[in-house]
């Protein structure tokens, strides 16, 4: 799943293609349409799919920008602002292309879902293989509860003292350090990949319970998860599957992982174990993580 740096990747390419920018209209795939028939929401949440589609024709993107991993299209139409709201769920890519068929991936390309032709010319386009992400179209923000109760950025002045604050609470307090620093409430945007390579580079074992880790370790491990959520931003992002920013490309930050996906300790050469947290495999070193 694209966490914080890939969403973030995301958005600073579409920002300079996609920004003052009118949609013409908007189609969205036959397998939305048909899922909306039966009672689902396949992608696009909370709304009717042909309503979805006319309420954004005409529309201008007026701005782009991250929120945690969402991605905030501020739209205006008649001078009344409102916001579409993108969760790249587990394979969801953006493209930018003169046409459809300029999407080089032939796995992308046949899991189109939302075409948006744009009236200067070219298309605006959301692929999603797994079809696991959300296109929420609001009047404002505050209309979706979620998006209110998200955590402040982890770049942001406070947040260290927002995390350690947070994690003290009953709710949090005897949980697992891994479960409670990838709940969004908690933390903005740091997901399976990058607190798993925090937690090894603080050697904190990831089911250790918040409590039984002192505030001066949490910090540490705060300014851990902002340095490799930075460093990440640097790389592109890391493309473990299906990760791609607008023009294709893959990330390179992989790369750089020391525990995520690894077999065997860098640090030791201990055999790395695996254990499920959260609903996620974590993995780590039995040896340097306690």
């Amino acid at each position: 799943m694209p966490e914080l740096p890939e969403v973030e990747g995301v958005v600073q390419a579409l920002k300079p293609k996609v920004e003052g920018r009118t949609i013409q209209h908007v189609q969205l795939s036959e397998r939305v349409h048909f899922s909306f028939s039966e009672g689902k929401q396949c992608i696009v949440k909370q709304a009717e799919p042909d309503a979805f589609e006319l309420t954004l024709s005409e529309m201008t993107i007026i701005k782009i920008e991250r929120r945690a991993k969402y991605i905030f299209f501020h739209l205006l139409k008649d001078e009344v602002p409102y916001v579409l709201v993108s969760h790249l769920g587990m394979t969801g890519a953006w493209f930018v292309v003169n046409s459809p068929e300029d999407i080089d991936e032939a796995k992308f390309q046949k899991h189109i879902h939302a075409t948006f032709k744009m009236a200067d010319g070219g298309y605006l386009i959301y692929s999603d293989i797994r079809r696991f992400g959300e296109l929420r179209f609001l009047a404002k923000i505050e209309d979706h509860v979620p998006l209110t109760k998200m955590a402040p950025e982890p770049f942001d002045e406070l947040a260290c003292d927002f995390f350690i604050t947070k994690s003290k609470l009953p709710k949090y307090a005897n949980k697992a350090v891994k479960e409670v620093i990838m709940d969004g409430q908690v933390i903005s945007g740091c997901g399976n990949i990058y607190a798993t390579e925090a937690l090894f580079a603080q050697k904190i074992h990831p089911a250790r319970k918040m409590n039984r880790i002192s505030e001066q370790r949490k910090r540490a491990l705060f300014e851990e998860i902002v340095a490799v959520l930075r460093q990440s931003i640097e790389a592109g992002g890391s493309t473990i599957s299906d990760y791609r920013n607008i023009n294709g490309e893959a990330g390179s930050m992989q790369n750089r992982l020391k525990m995520y996906g690894k077999k065997l300790c860098p640090a030791c050469e201990t055999a790395t174990s695996q254990m499920t947290i959260g609903g996620r495999t974590s993995v780590f070193c039995p040896n340097c993580q306690h």
